[in-house]
């Protein structure tokens, strides 16, 4: 049994861990109020084992043959049947766990063989030293993390099939930061997967300083395992009221109010790429045996026979988004520019101008597929009236921005990574609806149409390298061409190194290593002990210490304040600072710059 098979047992141990600590917390606080109110310990113990006592906190009811002190004591032989009781006997009790743990088998077979008890007595003994209530934490939302940090764990060993459930999460923190959900918004995933998405929102609200907690997420996924996966997700993160579902959400959306779908303010989803969807089956009469339920979504056509799913969970999302609404949803590129009835497809969204937003990314960034991904941001139109009129803001109507970012990462060797100052000048150009040479571009509709409705990013935004100058006479007798060093001005004068400092003339159009550097060996020390480099970086450490010197006190004050405006007041003042500092000292771009404090933030929340 590999690692990513092995995750239903180590989620479900962790679960029924959590369950029983919370719960036994729960149970001495009122074996206490009931000493307390004059009852004797054998009765208070009694009156405990009362359900009534634990609804109102949201504390979930373990019955004994759940509880973790039972199986350490007791779970000797048959293990994987205890586990399977314990965990079944937590769902029979909690009618907000149906369906959450049944999956779960631990005497399930692989092959020939199942886990021994021995594996077994193992995962009991390790997750029995551990003790997994709140006031056991560092900070309130540390399972969760944990919890989400496993799932990630679990993605990579999968390969292939991580990315079925699980987006990597500089991509999942990018996409929210484009959307920018907060309390006030009902909060979508039609293809929610293990909730990163969902979490993700969540934490931005958490941290524009608002309760997480109290946000409106809804979702849907079509594997009742990675449902389940899901769900306990929410709660180890403190959102009892998510409202997930199980089932196909293109055959069989499940978020129906008075008998329509219900609509969202922000979605947020990572679809199946390319997903064959439907059935080319037919009854004798002709007519296709499978047709999803709410035809009325798909604008172009119904979906009847086998098709490619990509746009249809497109349409299902504009479809469930209220007037103004955003989405961001991650594409193959495919769907930019195929022809057929995507064509046709693609054309009315754009005529509607519902897509703000092409989003093109670098290679190998999901798991499971080196295949480049998109991110298109869309915004649904609004009611004027008897009419349906573009909901984008004013100066961004009849236009699409493109971004061309497949060039933003860094490489890994299995897989590469969408960085801090990546997801920094990504959302910042889209904020700013700006261009940026070979990174961005803004394209009207007329010009969309003379290019029949093709959005392929590099038509329109291409950031192709130019070509590496090649000087025939350096390549056959020497010496470095001087339009070269020019070419880098910039760069050496950031550094603060004059490159006649190491180079000398050789005639009016090349230049020699000086003297003293007669190796390649030679030109790294010759350029670290060079004078005004030294002055350079002196320069940049002052900078730096003098930034850390000023801040310091703020973020050691934070240690007694919880409060989420004074961490809020305090993230912008260092991000502002810090960018202010080192932006001015021209060695660093203002998106690598923003990177840095991001990054910084980012690992002091884990």
């Amino acid at each position: 049994m590999d690692a990513s098979e092995f995750k239903e047992y180590i989620f479900g141990m962790l679960f029924l861990k959590r369950c029983s600590d919370v719960f036994e917390e729960a149970r001495l606080n009122v074996i206490e109020k009931r000493i307390a109110a004059g009852a004797s310990r054998k009765q208070a113990e009694k009156d405990a084992e009362n359900k009534v006592w634990y609804g109102r906190s949201g504390t979930f009811w373990v019955p004994k043959q759940a509880r973790f002190q039972y199986l350490m004591d007791e779970a000797h032989e048959n293990i994987g049947d205890m586990l399977n009781k314990a965990l079944a006997g937590i769902e029979a009790e909690n009618i907000a766990l149906e369906g959450v743990l049944d999956h779960i088998d631990f005497t399930r077979k692989v092959g020939q063989s199942k886990i021994s008890d021995q594996k077994l007595r193992q995962l009991i003994n390790h997750f029995g030293e551990i003790r997994l209530r709140n006031t056991d934490f560092e900070f309130p939302d540390l399972l969760g993390a944990a919890y989400e940090y496993l799932i990630g764990e679990f993605a990579d060993s999968a390969g292939k099939k991580g990315g079925e459930f699980y987006t990597p999460r500089s991509i999942v923190r990018m996409m929210v930061r484009l959307l920018k959900p907060t309390l006030e918004h009902d909060i979508y995933d039609p293809c929610c997967g293990s909730g990163g998405m969902l979490i993700a929102a969540k934490d931005y609200i958490d941290e524009n300083g608002q309760d997480g907690r109290k946000a409106n997420l809804f979702g849907q996924e079509y594997s009742g395992t990675v449902w389940s996966i899901a769900k306990m997700n929410m709660l180890l993160h403190g959102m009892s009221s998510a409202d997930l579902r199980n089932e196909d959400t293109l055959g069989e959306p499940q978020h129906v109010e008075n008998g329509e779908l219900r609509r969202f303010d922000r979605i947020l989803t990572n679809p199946p790429f390319s997903l064959n969807w439907g059935s080319k089956d037919k009854d004798r009469s002709g007519e296709y045996t499978w047709q999803p339920k709410f035809r009325e979504r798909f604008f172009h056509e119904v979906p009847l026979g086998s098709k490619k799913a990509d746009l249809m969970f497109l349409q299902h999302m504009l479809h469930v988004t209220h007037d103004g609404g955003m989405i961001a949803t991650v594409m193959p590129h495919g769907v930019l520019f195929r022809g057929g009835d995507e064509a046709k497809i693609r054309q009315q969204l754009i005529k509607n101008d519902q897509i703000e937003a092409v989003i093109g990314l670098g290679p190998q960034l999901f798991y499971g597929t080196g295949i480049p991904a998109c991110v298109v941001v869309l915004r649904q139109r609004i009611h004027q009236g008897a009419s349906l009129v573009s909901g984008k803001p004013a100066e961004r109507q009849g236009k699409v921005l493109f971004i061309n970012a497949d060039r933003e990462y860094l490489e890994g060797r299995a897989q590469n990574h969408l960085m801090p100052e990546h997801i920094e000048k990504i959302v910042t150009t889209f904020e700013e609806y700006r261009v940026i040479p070979g990174f961005s571009a803004i394209v009207d509709l007329e010009t969309l149409k003379e290019n029949d409705w093709n959005l392929n990013i590099r038509r329109y935004a291409d950031n192709a390298p130019s070509p590496e100058p090649h000087d025939v006479r350096a390549h056959l007798i020497g010496g470095i061409p001087k339009s070269e060093v020019e070419a880098k001005a910039e760069l050496f004068k950031s550094h603060g190194l004059n490159p006649m400092d190491l180079l000398t003339p050789r005639d009016d159009r090349y230049l020699d290593f000086a003297a003293r550097i007669t190796a390649r060996a030679d030109i790294k020390p010759a350029i670290e002990i060079n004078a005004s480099l030294v002055v350079r970086e002196t320069e940049i450490r002052d900078a730096f210490n003098r930034w850390w010197a000023d801040h310091t006190d703020d973020i050691t004050a934070l240690a007694g304040d919880e409060s989420a405006a004074s961490l809020i007041k305090l993230r912008d003042e260092l991000l502002s600072s810090f960018s202010t500092t080192l932006e001015s000292l021209a060695i660093l771009d203002r998106f690598t710059v923003r990177g840095i404090i991001a990054q910084f933030w980012n690992q002091s929340r884990l």
